[in-house]
């Protein structure tokens, strides 16, 4: 019984995320096999956390991001593998490229799971997350092969007790030109910088920011609804979920939709002029001020130290 787990890749590393669905993987199986779309495999890492195999995908063969492509090499790895499940991030890519999978080979596909237990004869008892988090959902998926992506801000980060050897095998798949018809590249100009999944600490800035001029990197759906900020900055529940150690919230009023994406944050600092603003409810730490007048205040004393 095997595994296969698409792996993306954060610069020349394994993405926290994909680390995560790593550790939700050892649950299921002792052979994993790792799936990376990259020309070279981070192997001590991936033997850190007991994969046994990793499929390099030529980047000839899918150049940029192509959504059903990824899928389409997924189905045929899975059945020459025998892999009796599919694990991604529960990312962007993950969601979408699993729901390709979905697609393309009929089988049912499961999101945002915490645990997986594994019960022979295609059976697989899942906890997962529903309603953005404030529900955990049990449950019994019934297919010859699960699809799965793991809730990145439960599911721990954790290496295996003893590291595996990894075989790595170059892998040049068969693919339609339908299957290669929509990709997503990003420009050399946007691309770089930290993760916004992976960050230690983020800063965010909401509508109290003021406009595109005046606030740093993160921001509530409103402010990349109105163009300040891309859409791939947006913290939330359409947006990225975070798992910082430290989250400084500025301007921001924290709608539920915010805080199901920063709620995985260890420590959450809320600057805001408004006493009974939600987030309040959930920070450590809150300032009641304007922005303007604290983060410079802040600054300086930082550089001070």
């Amino acid at each position: 019984m095997s595994v296969l787990c698409l792996v993306e890749l954060d610069g020349a590393e394994a993405a926290d995320a994909s680390l995560r669905a790593l550790t939700l993987a050892r649950s299921v199986s002792s052979d994993i096999n790792a799936v990376l779309f990259a020309e070279a495999a981070p192997e001590d890492t991936l033997a850190g956390y007991g994969v046994t195999g990793a499929y390099l995908i030529e980047p000839s063969a899918v150049e940029g991001y192509a959504p059903q492509a990824w899928a389409r090499v997924l189905a045929g790895l899975a059945a020459e593998t025998g892999a009796t499940a599919v694990l991604a991030a529960g990312t962007d890519r993950g969601h979408e490229v699993l729901a390709h999978l979905g697609a393309i080979t009929g089988l049912p596909m499961a999101a945002n799971c915490t645990e997986v237990r594994p019960e022979g004869g295609g059976v697989h008892r899942l906890v997962r997350q529903r309603w953005a988090g404030l529900l955990l959902e049990d449950a019994i998926l019934e297919a010859p092969v699960a699809l799965l992506t793991t809730a990145t801000d439960a599911v721990p980060n954790s290496p295996a007790e003893t590291p595996a050897s990894v075989q790595v095998h170059a892998h040049k798949p068969e693919l339609a030109e339908a299957d290669l018809r929509v990709r997503a590249a990003e420009s050399a100009g946007r691309a770089g910088g930290v993760s916004l999944a992976t960050a230690r600490v983020v800063v965010g800035g909401g509508r109290g920011v003021g406009g595109p001029d005046g606030f740093a990197p993160l921001e509530e759906r409103v402010v990349t609804s109105e163009g300040w900020r891309p859409h791939k900055q947006q913290v939330g529940q359409t947006g990225t979920k975070i798992t910082p150690e430290l989250y400084l919230a500025c301007g921001i009023s924290g709608a539920i939709q915010h805080i199901a994406g920063c709620a995985g944050a260890k420590h959450i600092i809320a600057i805001n002029t408004d006493p009974g603003a939600p987030i309040l409810a959930h920070a450590d730490y809150a300032v009641i001020g304007d922005l303007h007048q604290v983060i410079p205040a802040l600054v300086e004393a930082l550089r001070a130290r």
